[in-house]
């Protein structure tokens, strides 16, 4: 099997499809109709999953097109066996076109249709290690589902895309997923455990002429009315506006800026129950910030759990004091992208935050300068320049150079940052890799960051201080009978603490075995000799979690065991914990989901001091493709030892958010908020926020 696939890699290199240009424009409404006859065609897809490097079990032709503006391709699914399925919630039909315009087969797009109409774009980045979801852009797309077919159209406009100009080769990939059986299946052949998006492997698409003239200028005007009460203060209404610019002022470099921006549609970030000495790492949600991000970043090895050094951390500007997040004033970032290398700049500007007692913030510029070359398509280098400042005395800036490598089947990462916190200097060192070898998949890290090390204010690097080694290796086993993968791997673990004069070591073992209905379970363990805060213990863990999905539903479960050090409390002692998520799909529009997690904490002794409960109920209804209401609860419950009659509410934190997609890139969000805190008598009002906004995009 491995000598066949590797056959289909090599054959696929080669892989293309002709773009032929179309006088008459197809109609998107999902139906194929003559026009697509002219167009070049491919139909010779290869499994991913469950049985890589054969043939697909229905057949998929893809058409493509273009005329002066536009990109078109066409998805006809044969479904001889099962009738397609589309499903507003729930497992479904997919066909998705990759492109890489740039030619720099290291990144690029996806524009993803499913059976109910729903649709989503992307980006892919690292060689497809890493994806952003988070990227829109404006195109169209239709769909029609018959009993033994479905049928796709998209309409992919050149001036939404970043593309090399003159090029007369793009790369290209057409993947579609067929509900029954899980099955996932590419034109060009690639190995399940890279998940398709591995840009240098894609197929070419010749005689691409893009003839657009100017590309797009977006305006986002904003208006929202906000209402706001918490303890100290009435509840008062505000009405504000603010305006989003974006213009590609050619086809590599894109300008955006901000004016007053507001983020009330954005939920709250999840209750994190923490017993660790280091901060939950949030993602960023906020849409100025989250558009082209992956330029301000250093390189990631995907599927691994290796942590980029993060001497940018976007939730920094922003942040929340409290429940009160800091004003952002303005902001500007400029990113261009050619096939070769990426830049970037960005400036934010945010305003200061009182209360009573005095300025709790100060107001605060920060500054970010990025870039990135690629060399001969397997080699990345980039540096990065992050910086905040509130005075001549009180700044904070970090300098980090990256530099990653692509070799057959490996991918290494190695980086270095120095910081500057008014005066203090400090460093850091980073790398990772993982390799595929004759069956064996290795992955390894090495981190030492000096105790001086600090980003606190731009970044994200916590542990100044820590030293950490890890590797493991093991087979990966691919398509054994009901199995469809499973990696099996025995590893060790290294980590000096910060304030550790010894260092913690031990063995891990990890194994992920993935069934072909639907099913998998993983188990996550290890042990060894631990020294950190003063204690020199023999410290252990265990996590063993199952999950499943089906047409209706999605599970996931599981428990773990740990004795470590609890820093919120300050000593070795047991802790477990247990877990169960379950999202059932009612008539296919809407989503019921409950999320449970406990958390039980023990003193040196094995007696349970502590239970903490966390209750999250959660429903989606999808009105149509485009709008979507929920409502949420977030219930955090804290039993002293396990009196569960004394069990009182620490927290509750309710919600709701209306939204809806009315044309592209233009929201209407209704949204509330509702969080209280139990401060010693009963459950206290902390905060409450509504919302209604509304953004509208003018573009041209």
């Amino acid at each position: 099997m491995t000598l066949l696939l590797a056959l289909l890699l090599a054959a696929d290199s080669a892989r293309t499809v002709t773009v032929r240009f179309a006088e008459a424009a197809p109609k998107i409404d999902g139906v194929l109709e003559n026009v697509w006859l002219q167009a070049d065609s491919v139909g010779d897809f290869v499994q991913a999953v469950p049985d890589e490097g054969k043939p697909p079990t229905e057949r998929t032709v893809v058409y493509v097109l273009q005329d002066a503006d536009n990109l078109y391709v066409a998805f006809r699914c044969h479904a001889l066996r099962s009738k397609p399925i589309a499903a507003m919630y729930g497992m479904e039909e997919e066909a998705t076109v990759f492109l890489d315009p740039m030619d720099s087969r290291s990144s690029g797009y996806f524009f993803k249709v499913y059976g109910s109409g729903l649709y989503r774009s992307g980006k892919i980045l690292d060689d497809g290690a890493d994806q952003d979801w988070s990227w829109e852009a404006v195109w169209d797309q239709a769909d029609r589902l018959y009993d033994d077919r479905w049928e796709v159209e998209f309409k992919i406009p050149f001036k939404s895309i970043r593309y090399k100009p003159g090029a007369a080769v793009w790369g290209i990939n057409f993947h579609r997923f067929i509900t029954a059986g899980m099955e996932h299946d590419y034109w060009t052949a690639v190995r399940e455990r890279e998940g398709g998006n591995r840009v240098s492997a894609y197929g070419r698409l010749k005689g691409i002429a893009p003839r657009a003239h100017g590309y797009y200028f977006e305006i986002y005007p904003e208006g929202y009315v906000r209402y706001d009460e918490d303890q100290a203060t009435r509840g008062h209404f505000t009405p504000r506006a603010s305006l989003n610019l974006k213009w590609d002022a050619t086809p590599q470099t894109t300008l955006n800026a901000t004016v007053l921006p507001d983020f009330a549609q954005i939920e709250s970030d999840p209750y994190s129950f923490n017993l660790s000495r280091y901060p939950t790492y949030l993602s960023e949600r906020r849409p100025f910030f989250v558009e082209g991000s992956e330029v301000f970043r250093m390189s990631g090895l995907g599927d691994c759990p290796f942590t980029p050094l993060n001497i940018f951390y976007s939730r920094r500007i922003g942040r929340a004091v409290g429940q009160e997040p800091v004003p952002i004033i303005s902001g500007l970032k400029l990113t261009t992208k050619s096939e070769g290398w990426n830049f970037g700049a960005l400036g934010a500007f945010t305003d200061q935050l009182a209360d009573s007692s005095g300025v709790i913030e100060p107001r605060r510029g920060f500054g970010v300068l990025s870039g990135q070359a690629r060399l001969r398509d397997t080699t990345a280098l980039g540096v990065m320049l992050a910086g905040t400042q509130d005075g001549p005395n009180d700044y904070n800036y970090a300098l980090g150079l990256d530099a990653g490598r692509v070799f057959g089947g490996s991918r290494g990462v190695l980086q270095g940052a120095l910081s500057d916190r008014s005066g203090k200097l400090g460093w850091a060192v980073n790398s990772g890799f993982t390799s595929f070898y004759r069956g064996l998949l290795s992955m390894g890290m090495l981190d030492v960051v000096s105790d001086s090390f600090d980003v606190s204010d731009i970044g994200f690097v916590p542990w100044a201080g820590r030293r950490h080694f890890q590797a493991v290796v093991g087979p990966y086993l691919q398509g054994r009978g009901a199995l469809t993968r499973m990696y099996i791997a025995p590893g060790i673990n290294v980590t000096q603490e910060p304030g550790s004069d010894e260092p913690s070591y031990g063995l891990t073992f990890y194994a992920n075995p993935q069934f072909r209905n639907g099913w998998g379970a993983n188990l996550d363990a290890g042990a060894g000799r631990s020294f950190e805060s003063g204690e020199d213990y023999f410290g252990r863990y265990l996590t063993l979690s199952l999950e499943g999905a089906g047409l209706a539903y999605n599970l996931n479960l599981g428990g773990g065991y740990s004795h470590s050090y609890n820093y919120q409390r300050g000593f070795v002692a047991d802790n477990y914990s247990d877990w169960c998520g379950f999202t059932y799909y009612l008539f296919r529009r809407a989503a019921v989901m409950m999320g449970v997690h406990n958390s039980w904490e023990c003193d040196p002794t094995g007696k349970t001091i502590a239970v903490t409960s966390i209750a999250s109920p959660r429903i989606d209804f999808r009105i149509t493709a485009d709008m979507t209401f929920n409502v949420y609860d977030e219930v955090v419950l804290a039993t002293p030892e396990t009196r569960f009659g004394a069990t009182h509410l620490a927290s509750n934190r309710v919600g709701c958010l209306f939204s809806w997609n009315f044309r592209p890139k233009s929201w209407l969000y209704v949204a509330f908020n509702d969080f209280r805190v139990d401060f010693g008598n009963g459950l206290t009002l902390a905060d409450r926020v509504g919302a209604v906004k509304l953004r509208y995009l003018f573009y041209f």
